[in-house]
Protein backbone atom coordinates (compact mmCIF):
# COMPACT_ATOMS: atom_id res chain seq x y z
CA UNK A 1 0.00 0.00 0.00
CA UNK A 2 2.82 2.38 0.89
CA UNK A 3 4.53 1.81 -2.48
CA UNK A 4 1.31 2.52 -4.36
CA UNK A 5 0.66 5.70 -2.37
CA UNK A 6 4.23 6.81 -2.92
CA UNK A 7 3.99 6.17 -6.67
CA UNK A 8 0.72 8.11 -6.89
CA UNK A 9 2.20 11.04 -4.96
CA UNK A 10 5.30 11.14 -7.16
CA UNK A 11 3.23 11.00 -10.35
CA UNK A 12 0.95 13.72 -8.99
CA UNK A 13 3.95 15.87 -8.12
CA UNK A 14 5.60 15.42 -11.52
CA UNK A 15 2.35 16.12 -13.37
CA UNK A 16 1.67 19.46 -11.68
CA UNK A 17 3.41 22.42 -13.24
CA UNK A 18 4.10 25.16 -10.66
CA UNK A 19 1.96 27.68 -12.55
CA UNK A 20 -1.14 25.46 -12.76
CA UNK A 21 -4.05 27.05 -10.90
CA UNK A 22 -6.05 23.89 -10.17
CA UNK A 23 -4.20 20.77 -9.07
CA UNK A 24 -5.50 17.24 -8.58
CA UNK A 25 -6.35 16.61 -4.93
CA UNK A 26 -3.61 15.53 -2.57
CA UNK A 27 -3.85 12.02 -1.18
CA UNK A 28 -4.87 11.73 2.45
CA UNK A 29 -2.19 10.87 4.97
CA UNK A 30 -2.21 7.28 6.20
CA UNK A 31 -0.04 8.00 9.24
CA UNK A 32 0.31 10.69 11.88
CA UNK A 33 0.13 14.22 10.46
CA UNK A 34 3.50 15.94 10.89
CA UNK A 35 2.91 19.07 8.79
CA UNK A 36 -0.14 21.24 8.17
CA UNK A 37 -0.06 23.93 5.48
CA UNK A 38 -2.86 26.51 5.51
CA UNK A 39 -3.69 29.92 4.12
CA UNK A 40 -3.31 30.87 0.48
CA UNK A 41 -3.12 27.37 -1.03
CA UNK A 42 -5.20 25.82 -3.79
CA UNK A 43 -4.55 22.10 -3.27
CA UNK A 44 -6.02 20.78 -0.01
CA UNK A 45 -6.73 17.37 1.44
CA UNK A 46 -8.27 18.17 4.85
CA UNK A 47 -10.87 20.92 5.15
CA UNK A 48 -9.01 24.14 4.17
CA UNK A 49 -5.54 22.72 4.78
CA UNK A 50 -2.97 20.47 3.17
CA UNK A 51 -1.75 17.87 5.65
CA UNK A 52 1.22 15.53 5.30
CA UNK A 53 2.44 12.48 7.12
CA UNK A 54 6.12 11.53 7.02
CA UNK A 55 5.60 8.98 4.22
CA UNK A 56 4.05 11.64 1.98
CA UNK A 57 7.09 13.89 2.49
CA UNK A 58 9.46 10.95 1.98
CA UNK A 59 7.72 10.15 -1.33
CA UNK A 60 8.75 13.51 -2.80
CA UNK A 61 12.17 13.90 -4.46
CA UNK A 62 14.76 14.08 -1.67
CA UNK A 63 17.73 16.46 -1.50
CA UNK A 64 20.63 16.67 0.94
CA UNK A 65 22.37 19.79 2.21
CA UNK A 66 25.74 19.32 3.92
CA UNK A 67 26.36 22.44 5.97
CA UNK A 68 27.54 23.81 9.29
CA UNK A 69 24.93 25.28 11.64
CA UNK A 70 25.23 27.22 14.90
CA UNK A 71 23.26 24.45 16.68
CA UNK A 72 25.27 21.34 15.85
CA UNK A 73 29.02 20.61 15.83
CA UNK A 74 30.81 20.21 12.49
CA UNK A 75 29.12 19.62 9.15
CA UNK A 76 25.68 17.98 9.26
CA UNK A 77 23.70 16.43 6.43
CA UNK A 78 20.03 17.40 6.23
CA UNK A 79 17.77 15.43 3.87
CA UNK A 80 14.21 16.05 2.75
CA UNK A 81 12.20 17.58 -0.05
CA UNK A 82 12.88 21.09 -1.21
CA UNK A 83 10.48 23.43 0.55
CA UNK A 84 9.66 24.88 -2.88
CA UNK A 85 8.50 21.45 -4.10
CA UNK A 86 6.12 21.13 -1.15
CA UNK A 87 4.80 24.66 -1.74
CA UNK A 88 4.28 23.94 -5.45
CA UNK A 89 2.41 20.75 -4.58
CA UNK A 90 -0.10 22.65 -2.41
CA UNK A 91 -0.40 25.55 -4.86
CA UNK A 92 0.97 28.16 -2.44
CA UNK A 93 0.36 31.75 -3.53
CA UNK A 94 1.46 34.51 -1.23
CA UNK A 95 4.42 36.51 -0.07
CA UNK A 96 5.21 35.11 3.35
CA UNK A 97 5.33 31.80 5.16
CA UNK A 98 4.66 31.83 8.87
CA UNK A 99 6.48 28.80 10.24
CA UNK A 100 5.22 27.52 13.59
CA UNK A 101 7.09 24.99 15.72
CA UNK A 102 5.81 22.51 18.28
CA UNK A 103 7.04 24.83 21.06
CA UNK A 104 5.07 27.72 19.44
CA UNK A 105 8.21 29.42 18.07
CA UNK A 106 7.08 31.49 15.07
CA UNK A 107 9.11 32.99 12.28
CA UNK A 108 8.24 34.70 9.02
CA UNK A 109 9.97 33.51 5.87
CA UNK A 110 9.69 35.30 2.52
CA UNK A 111 8.04 32.83 0.14
CA UNK A 112 10.70 33.41 -2.50
CA UNK A 113 13.45 32.21 -0.11
CA UNK A 114 12.33 28.63 -0.77
CA UNK A 115 13.34 28.66 -4.45
CA UNK A 116 16.05 31.29 -4.23
CA UNK A 117 18.16 29.32 -1.75
CA UNK A 118 16.94 25.74 -2.32
CA UNK A 119 15.77 25.45 1.26
CA UNK A 120 15.26 21.87 2.45
CA UNK A 121 12.39 20.71 4.62
CA UNK A 122 14.65 18.30 6.47
CA UNK A 123 13.23 15.06 7.82
CA UNK A 124 16.59 13.32 8.26
CA UNK A 125 19.72 14.46 10.06
CA UNK A 126 22.84 12.56 9.02
CA UNK A 127 20.64 9.88 7.46
CA UNK A 128 18.40 9.33 10.51
CA UNK A 129 14.93 10.60 11.43
CA UNK A 130 15.01 13.48 13.90
CA UNK A 131 13.13 12.92 17.15
CA UNK A 132 11.41 15.92 18.72
CA UNK A 133 14.16 16.21 21.35
CA UNK A 134 16.72 16.56 18.52
CA UNK A 135 15.04 19.27 16.44
CA UNK A 136 12.58 16.97 14.68
CA UNK A 137 10.51 15.76 13.18
CA UNK A 138 10.92 18.53 10.57
CA UNK A 139 13.50 21.32 10.30
CA UNK A 140 13.67 24.17 7.77
CA UNK A 141 17.32 24.30 6.68
CA UNK A 142 19.07 26.80 4.44
CA UNK A 143 22.35 25.86 2.73
CA UNK A 144 24.28 28.14 5.11
CA UNK A 145 27.72 27.26 3.75
CA UNK A 146 26.74 28.04 0.14
CA UNK A 147 26.78 31.84 0.62
CA UNK A 148 28.33 34.03 3.33
CA UNK A 149 25.09 36.06 3.56
CA UNK A 150 23.21 32.95 4.74
CA UNK A 151 25.45 32.66 7.79
CA UNK A 152 23.58 35.38 9.66
CA UNK A 153 20.93 35.75 12.35
CA UNK A 154 18.34 36.62 9.68
CA UNK A 155 18.51 33.15 8.11
CA UNK A 156 19.24 31.28 11.33
CA UNK A 157 16.04 32.80 12.80
CA UNK A 158 14.05 31.59 9.76
CA UNK A 159 15.25 28.02 10.33
CA UNK A 160 12.44 26.63 12.43
CA UNK A 161 13.02 23.18 13.90
CA UNK A 162 10.27 21.02 15.38
CA UNK A 163 8.16 22.48 12.56
CA UNK A 164 4.46 21.63 12.78
CA UNK A 165 2.78 24.09 10.42
CA UNK A 166 3.20 26.66 7.68
CA UNK A 167 0.70 29.44 7.03
CA UNK A 168 0.91 30.96 3.54
CA UNK A 169 0.08 34.66 3.73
Amino acid sequence: MYALGRAVLILLFLAIPPCQAESPPLPSPAGKVVLTISGQISNKNHDNDAVFDMNMLAALPQHTIATRTPWLPGVSRFTGPYLQDVLNLVGAKGRTLKAIALNDYKTDIPLDDAARYQVVLARLLNGKPMPVRDKGPLFIVYPYDSQPSLRSEIYYNRSAWQLKSLQVE
